[in-house]
């Protein structure tokens, strides 16, 4: 298995996984939304990157990761958006290599702080998360304006 960057090639794979992840998270968005996020991760002047999990040719997951300024640090942080592997891959590590591949460029962008969230109901992710960072204590909140 080899994570590396998203390639235009890869979209159609690219967005079969993205529909398993918002399907697993029961969303649905307008497939504008979907062509200008996928437009962006090839965009060299956005600070928003995917990175995909491929072996023998297939995709197995994906992240997606922003960087950002924030008013805590001097440095930018790294918000880890979306972090999905595909059903059959999962158990295999794919999810914890696309983490560290995350850990690894924002070290590499002198970033000190990679954070994210994940749905209380999930706990097979939690289940990783609990042994490659740290969970603060913050609870989310949101409101659509």
């Amino acid at each position: 298995m080899i994570i590396r960057p998203i390639r235009p090639e890869d979209k159609p794979n690219w967005l079969s996984l993205w529909r398993g992840y918002l399907s697993f998270y029961k969303e649905a968005l307008p497939d504008t939304v979907t062509e200008i996020v996928w437009s962006r991760f090839l965009d060299p002047t956005e600070p928003m990157f995917a990175l995909v999990a491929e072996e023998d040719s297939a995709l197995l997951g994906l992240v997606h990761y922003i960087f950002h300024r924030n008013t805590w640090m001097v440095n930018d942080v790294c918000y880890l958006e979306d972090l999905f592997t595909d059903e059959a891959a999962r158990g295999k590590g794919v999810g914890r290599a696309l983490v560290e591949a995350v850990y690894q460029r924002a070290r590499a962008a002198e970033i000190s702080r990679v954070y994210w969230v994940t749905h209380e109901t999930n706990t097979t992710a939690q289940a990783l998360y609990n042994k490659i960072a740290d969970k603060p204590g913050f609870i989310q909140y949101r409101k659509q304006v």
